[in-house]
């Protein structure tokens, strides 16, 4: 049993700013932009994330050393004969986010794992972008993730490839679990020998069995778990002790233990150094009291640009940001005990403790979530952004208490990109048209887009989401739509927040005021002050 490399240093931990006189303005997000805000005195708190860990000090060694001291599985090397049919599965384009500098981890661990089977004769190796039923990645995202030299060994022979969830000789079902569930692989990765899966962790949803249960599956096989009822009954996703979705994964995983390949999982975690500790947006990742004249000058100057760009330039702008994260670990072996490990990391990043819950919880949402890559971020996607994931960072109990109020800050345009999202667009205009509840929306319409032809074809020769995604976002915000008393979205388009059945505000005041006629006069607010993430580990007790 190998010993996991730790970072040595201490960053000031994440830790709850009660408001006062002496506050000063709090940023928040607005998708390519930003407010800043003046909360309520004397009622207001703000979680602050931890400081990023620091990286480990040679990552490429960590990376061999896992390699070659695995959790509770052989050596890799002992593994690879000549022969053997190998194949090494990546996370796709919607991890990490925002994308990282190059080498991205993705390619140093997969240059090390490619060596290994080099120097065991090994010639039979594929390399599969596990995406399941997301978008298609591009020749450039693909050579992000696992850089030029593999790409180019690989790719012009057919070697690296994105997985095709819709692929009729392709796909294969492995059996069911004891809840009826269907386990579906790719065929390719089903006959290999090995399956090597490359994942990166950037929030505790991730990993462990959801990386081939659901990366290299497909609609029979995802749709176990992306359904209402599973989301409903996941009372965190970041929780794991308390998501049906990770129980179903991990059922799931039970039958490719028994019935599937042999799998060696790799995970590796990266601290949140997204913004850089210097540079255009080092302010991002600071305390407001704590920024200085060169912060405030220069969160000045990129307001002022900002406002001059087209929301073209200005998406093009953000989303040619790459983070400077560091790695803070890495580990292989057997799925479930590498799991625990990574998860322990992810924890110790990300976990703020946090008393009580509130009446309102505020937040400004930014211009990405995993399913706008080099994207538009539509209405729906807004929606899972705030409801589906921020709402869900937390452990415990959800920061707003059951019968609040959800404030987010977002332009939320009525606009889609027509290559990515084709699916979205008939969902928004023509479904929740008809009506926004996930049962009823589930009941009438899934199977429809699910299996329509044009939807798969998009998504098999194009770089379309699959016709069903939208669906699974929508289920993805459920637990919050059941739990709350109201959404308020600030600065919003009207017309696409009352489509999402929200309220829109022009203000935050002007929201937190809408506020009162559901949680009554003088309520308690916390602001999720996101990204870079946090979890809140909320106590029971009052905020």
């Amino acid at each position: 049993m190998r010993k996991k490399s730790e970072p040595t240093n201490n960053p000031r931990p994440g830790f709850v700013l009660e408001v006062d006189r002496q506050t000063p303005p709090i940023l928040f997000h607005h998708g390519e932009g930003f407010r800043l805000e003046k909360l309520p005195i004397g009622r207001s708190r703000v979680i602050y994330p931890a400081e990023p860990l620091r990286g480990l000090d040679d990552p490429d060694e960590a990376i061999r050393e896992a390699l070659l001291n695995p959790i509770d599985e052989d050596p890799l090397p002992s593994l690879l004969h000549p022969g053997m049919k190998l194949t090494i599965a990546f996370d796709d384009l919607s991890l990490p986010l925002p994308p990282m500098q190059r080498p991205d981890v993705r390619q140093r661990i997969i240059e090390a794992v490619l060596d290994l089977a080099a120097e065991a004769g090994v010639d039979d190796v594929h390399l599969i972008a596990a995406l399941a039923l997301h978008r298609r990645m591009t020749e450039p995202e693909l050579r992000h993730a696992v850089g030029d030299r593999v790409y180019e060994a690989f790719a012009p022979h057919g070697l690296l490839y994105n997985h095709d969830a819709e692929d009729p000789d392709g796909m294969v079902i492995l059996g069911h679990t004891d809840k009826g569930e269907a386990v579906q692989m790719s065929r390719r990765a089903a006959e290999s020998d090995l399956v090597v899966y490359v994942n990166i962790n950037l929030v505790s949803m991730d990993g462990g069995w959801k990386s081939t249960a659901t990366g290299l599956s497909g609609y029979q096989g995802v749709k176990a778990h992306h359904n209402v009822h599973t989301m409903r009954h996941s009372t965190s996703f970041m929780d794991q002790d308390n998501s049906e979705l990770h129980r179903s994964n991990w059922r799931q995983g039970d039958i490719i233990k028994h019935h599937g390949p042999r799998i060696f999982q790799i995970e590796s975690t990266l601290n949140t150094n997204t913004f850089g500790h210097d540079g255009p947006m080092a302010m991002l990742q600071k305390r407001e009291w704590e920024w200085s004249m060169v912060d405030r000058a220069s969160f000045a100057t990129m307001q002022a640009g900002l406002k001059r760009m087209s929301p073209r330039a200005r998406r093009m702008a953000f989303h040619s940001w790459r983070a400077p994260y560091d790695i803070t670990s890495v580990q292989a072996g057997e799925v479930e005990a590498v799991h625990r490990k990574t998860t322990e990391m992810v924890y110790k990043q990300h976990l703020v403790p946090v008393e009580g819950q509130t009446d309102v919880v505020t937040m400004g949402l930014p211009y990405l979530t995993p399913y706008n890559v080099n994207s538009i971020m539509n209405p729906i996607l807004v929606m899972v952004q705030g409801l589906g994931y921020f709402f869900n960072l937390y452990r415990g109990r959800p920061v707003v208490r059951e019968g609040g109020v959800l404030i987010m800050s977002h332009p939320t345009p009525w606009e889609f990109h027509p290559v990515h999202h084709p699916s979205y667009i008939d969902f928004f205009e023509q479904v929740l048209a008809d009506t926004t509840d996930p049962v009823e929306i589930e009941e009438r319409y899934e199977k429809q887009f699910a299996e329509d032809e044009w939807y798969r074809h998009l998504y098999r020769t194009s770089y379309a989401y699959h016709g069903v995604h939208p669906f699974y976002m929508w289920y993805w915000g459920s637990h919050a739509m059941q739990h709350l008393g109201q959404v308020i979205v600030v600065g919003g388009e009207e017309r696409a927040v009352r489509r999402l059945g929200f309220k829109p505000a022009s203000t935050l005041s002007d929201a937190l005021e809408m506020a009162t006629d559901v949680v009554g006069s003088k309520p308690s607010i916390t602001h999720l002050h996101n990204p870079p993430i946090l979890m809140a580990d909320v106590s029971a007790g009052s905020a």
